[in-house]
């Protein structure tokens, strides 16, 4: 399917890993200018050594003043993928100030505060654009020891489609995939563990957890204009798991 992004501006957050570099690699194959933001600068480092004219923005999305100065001058942008994310676990009866704050700030706040930034220069040129959100299964069943991640995602789908709504009159779309585990290396890290895999695989019919191909892809589709008429909506990339 040729999804016609050729030539158009896209910013990636959480671009250094896991699905967000794999989506700056697809946008840069499929011939779109990409600005990779990220706070590890090596991981930058080694992106722009792999795709060539990607332009890299390193700041910690979880400092609202240091992401203005990073982004607010980003130049025009026609696609957004609000990646980055944080997982803390812990149990519920542990969770501390540090984990709500750090989570809530990089999984919803910067959400908000990049796509200001992009939704205003759309607004400005008069110009359509695409925003995807990576929330997760996670936003919609409880997982113990993500009280505070299940809760940043459920708030993510419910600003996805706020967000549609607002922006849907200026031509901006916003949906969310909700991918299950993917073996990135923040999932390999929290998943690692067979006893805690085989109680999450045992709810997913397809017996198994997504690749980062497997969400790219769906991320590739909800930017381009092969789902002109789709907004509002968040995607399943679980293997069935909210269907179990």
């Amino acid at each position: 399917m040729e999804l016609g992004l050729a030539g158009r501006r896209a910013l990636v957050t959480g671009a250094g890993k896991g699905i967000g570099r794999g989506t700056v690699q697809a946008l840069h194959a499929a011939g779109v200018q990409v600005v990779a933001v990220s706070r590890t600068r090596a991981d930058l480092d080694s992106l722009v050594r792999e795709c060539p004219g990607v332009e890299p923005v390193c700041v910690d999305l979880g400092d609202w003043e240091a992401t203005e100065r990073a982004l607010g001058n980003v130049g025009p942008v026609d696609l957004l993928v609000n990646n980055a994310g944080v997982a803390l676990l812990q149990p519920f009866l542990e969770v501390t100030k540090e984990a709500y704050d750090t989570s809530f700030n990089v999984n919803l706040r910067a959400v908000i505060q990049v796509s200001q930034i992009v939704a205003r220069g759309l607004i400005s040129r008069g110009a359509p654009g695409s925003i995807v959100n990576v929330s997760s299964q996670a936003s919609q069943r409880a997982i113990t020891n993500h009280s505070v991640y299940c809760s940043t995602k459920g708030a993510v789908d419910m600003l996805t489609k706020a967000m549609a709504l607002e922006l849907g009159p200026h031509k901006i779309r916003v949906n969310a995939v909700n991918p299950t585990v993917v073996m990135t290396p923040m999932g390999q890290a929290n998943w690692s563990n067979p006893q805690k895999a085989k109680t999450m695989l045992d709810r997913i019919p397809l017996g198994k957890f997504a690749e980062v191909e497997n969400v790219v892809d769906i991320i590739l589709f909800l930017l381009s204009e092969r789902s002109s008429m789709t907004t509002g909506s968040t995607v399943p990339v679980d293997g069935g798991f909210l269907a179990s």
